[in-house]
């Protein structure tokens, strides 16, 4: 920031020589070219903060968007555990009177079927493959 403020001391001190040669006739003309300068710094500060806080945020949503949650809460994954094993004993008692093992054994798959299911779509990523900490803030990187 120092080299810009020498730079902007520099064109004050360029505009007020110039004033001195020129003479007051031109004194209007060299503030309005001095502050046209001073708005062209000025305008480019604000652009850079404001592209710098735009990446900021456009990262933060980013990473929020890869960071793996939970889409229910314990009490609902709880619940349909428990639904699910009370069920099982009814679709059990059937598949095993009509089909025999067979028949138990197709109850059992769709039942762990379901619970697959279930867990795959309340924790993102369960399947996905290892996920290993890059260092940086909450990034995550597949291997």
């Amino acid at each position: 920031m120092d080299a810009r403020d020498a730079d902007l001391k520099k064109e004050l001190d360029a505009t007020l020589q110039a004033r001195r040669e020129l003479g007051d006739e031109y004194e209007s003309a060299l503030v309005d070219s001095f502050l046209e300068k001073v708005d062209q710094r000025i305008d480019g500060a604000v652009e850079r903060r404001v592209r710098r806080q735009l990446a900021e945020q456009q990262m933060a949503v980013a990473r929020d968007a890869r960071t793996p949650k939970a889409t229910d809460s314990f009490g609902e994954r709880f619940g349909f555990g428990i639904v699910s094993l009370v069920l099982a004993i009814p679709l059990s008692a059937i598949g095993g009177e009509v089909g025999h093992l067979p028949g138990l054994v197709v109850a059992w798959a769709g039942i762990v079927g379901v619970n697959v299911v279930q867990a795959a779509r309340t924790t993102p990523g369960l399947f996905g493959g290892r996920r290993r900490r890059t260092g940086q803030g909450d990034a995550w990187q597949e291997d």
